[in-house]
């Protein structure tokens, strides 16, 4: 496998592996964001996994903000991850979150947010953006969803509340919206019941 960065002849493929992995129409709206982010000047890098000359995987970074007392601090939000379904659960995600993280880090980045797992992320260098003093965008982020990794050039004044770009919100991609933000909201305060069922302290395994 190889992961490097698309080529402009490929973007078509990238965005055919992205509405895969969404199940979406070609069109739908996370390929719209990404068309977006690209015009609007707000993307940072597009990656692709590549194997037998096959695209399988995407992962894109784009540009946006920690709004922190001392000053505005452009940081790196990671969105989307991509993997085509027949290649998920070979570590194609893994690999792109690695080289996003690497990117990011080489261009000077303090930090990468994300909306996602934190039991999928978490084991891929990501931890509670809000444990460690940001504030999400938008409370309809799920908490335990909102993620980040500190890379080399952070400090500890960069804290505050993440902005993101303008093409996010005009493709309707931020957080999620009812009914599907109810049921995970009701998901998650059913498993923090059980973390505090009787015995006390946390139940069963995290993965």
């Amino acid at each position: 496998m190889e992961i490097r960065n698309v080529m402009p002849a490929e973007e078509l493929a990238a965005e055919t592996v992205v509405s895969a992995a969404f199940g979406e129409p070609r069109d739908g709206r996370v390929v719209q964001m990404m068309r977006a982010l690209q015009t609007s000047g707000a993307a940072r890098a597009s990656l692709v996994a590549v194997v037998d000359e096959e695209l399988v995987g995407h992962v894109g970074l784009s540009r946006g903000w920690v709004d922190a007392r001392r000053e505005l601090v452009e940081v790196v939000v990671l969105s989307p991850l991509s993997v085509r379904p027949d290649f998920q659960g070979r570590g194609v995600g893994t690999a792109l979150v690695a080289a996003a993280l690497e990117t990011a880090g080489d261009r000077g980045a303090p930090a990468v947010f994300l909306e996602g797992s934190p039991h999928y992320y978490g084991r891929r260098g990501f931890s509670s953006a809000s444990a460690l003093g940001f504030d999400r965008p938008s409370t309809r982020i799920p908490d335990p969803g909102f993620q980040v990794a500190l890379l080399s050039s952070y400090q500890p004044w960069m804290v505050g509340q993440l902005v993101y770009p303008e093409a996010f919100w005009t493709t309707g991609t931020v957080g999620l919206r009812d009914p599907e933000l109810e049921q995970v909201e009701a998901q998650i305060a059913s498993w923090r019941a059980g973390e505090q069922g009787p015995g006390g302290g946390a139940a069963g395994g995290s993965s």
